[in-house]
């Protein structure tokens, strides 16, 4: 993404805005759901001045410029133009906030979605498609020089259409884009399969017409290690999300694109079992098991499994990269050019002009700066005091969490050093 390249964005007035509900929040902004002037709803992210100012006055000066991250973000959105990441409708400052408007997504987002299946789950064949989109959303960020860092279901939103769509760049960064490689020729189907009835209409984009239950071939493993998506520059930043960041952000060796293809395999793992792979009941316990414990994929040796398995390489030079991933067998058949021109998704959001019950709730006039300023000072005072609780229960304690990496290096209790949206 280069610097010129964003286009003009219009100034965001509360007096224009009718705002309908609180959405959601998160460690670095709250967002709710406004209607524009022109009766359009859109998703309003809102950060409070005074939460970055404080945050910039701290030591770690490259994670904690948050003006700098603010900017970054409302620029990568503004030069966006693919139809699985949103547009930017406009910016908002006063004296007390800033923020950004971008699309609304009504189907909420991925973790949501998943929670309504039976066993918290998703089958082959609907996690082949919302793969295939993560797929193509990651590749169109790396082409463009952006690393993600943050993929994770609480950021994949489901649009009003049924298609994803990516959130949050604030942990994003630039590196030299990558050289983009031809994808490999999707595999032809086995002579003498059995066609079954689809699911929904994106397997009628699949040459092959294999159900899950009758795809159980392996890639085979190849002579030569995979080239690793890389530009030759990387990133030593400390940012992610626990349990989605890859290994080589714990260890601090430096990381690139490939970081990305190993929180798609913690997603799709997710999908698969309805948790994620090296979950602890601490973050250090978690970061221990990222860097020393297999992914547990239990049942029967199938197309998606070894994706994920490739994937959660912890040797980023082998990790499987974009090309590779686009002919494993588990994509088999799949045309990668009508994958975001499907019809009819797994999951269609049922329509909602007027922001449903949450919009029933605006007789009075919500006041943005205030709520966001009373969720900001909650979430301090609750840090505080968890701050304390820390020290106090570890003040004797010192050494080595993981082996050969010293706590003076990587304070794992600290979201100080630790980005977490």
């Amino acid at each position: 993404m280069r610097e010129g390249d964003e286009k003009q964005s219009r100034a965001l007035d509360f007096n224009r805005l009718e705002v309908l509900s609180l959405l959601g929040r998160g460690a670095k902004g709250v967002v709710f759901l406004v209607k524009d002037d022109e009766a359009k709803l859109l998703a309003l992210k809102v950060i409070l001045r005074e939460a970055i100012k404080k945050k910039k006055n701290k030591n770690d000066k490259e994670t904690q410029d948050e003006y700098k991250r603010v900017s970054f973000e409302q620029r990568v959105l503004n030069s966006f133009d693919h139809p699985l990441f949103p547009s930017l409708h406009g910016v908002l400052s006063t004296d007390k906030v800033i923020g950004y408007a971008i699309d609304y997504c009504p189907g909420r987002d991925l973790n949501s979605l998943r929670q309504m299946q039976s066993e918290n789950m998703f089958s082959d064949e609907i996690i082949r498609f919302y793969a295939a989109e993560l797929v193509l959303a990651l590749e169109y960020l790396h082409n463009q020089g952006i690393v993600y860092r943050d993929l994770k279901p609480d950021n994949v939103m489901i649009q009003v259409n049924g298609h994803l769509m990516l959130i949050d760049f604030d942990l994003s960064t630039n590196l030299a884009p990558r050289t983009p490689q031809p994808s490999p020729s999707p595999s032809k189907t086995s002579p003498g399969t059995t066609k079954k009835k689809p699911l929904f209409r994106f397997s009628s984009f699949c040459n092959s017409g294999i159900s899950p239950e009758e795809s159980t071939s392996v890639c085979s493993s190849s002579s030569t290690l995979p080239v690793s998506d890389s530009s030759g520059e990387k990133s030593n930043s400390f940012v992610g999300t626990e349990e989605y960041v890859s290994p080589e952000v714990i260890t601090g060796d430096g990381h690139n694109f490939a970081v990305d293809w190993w929180s798609l395999g913690v997603v799709l793992y997710e999908m698969l079992y309805g948790t994620t792979p090296f979950r602890g009941s601490n973050r250090k316990e978690t970061f221990y098991w990222i860097l020393s414990k297999p992914p547990n994929l239990t049942g029967e040796t199938t197309s998606l499994r070894d994706l994920i398995r490739r994937l959660l390489e912890k040797d980023p030079s082998r990790r499987i990269n974009v090309e590779e991933i686009k002919g494993h067998d588990f994509f088999k058949g799949v045309d990668w050019e009508k994958v975001i021109l499907v019809s009819r998704p797994p999951y269609i959001p049922p329509l909602d002009d007027d922001g449903g019950d949450k919009g029933k709730e605006v007789n009075t006039k919500m006041d943005v700066e205030n709520i966001v300023q009373e969720i900001f000072a909650a979430r301090e005072e609750r840090e505080k005091q968890t701050g304390d609780d820390h020290n106090k229960n570890n003040a004797e304690k010192n050494g080595e969490w993981v082996k050969g990496l010293n706590n003076n290096n990587h304070d794992l209790e600290s979201d100080n050093n630790f980005l977490v949206f």
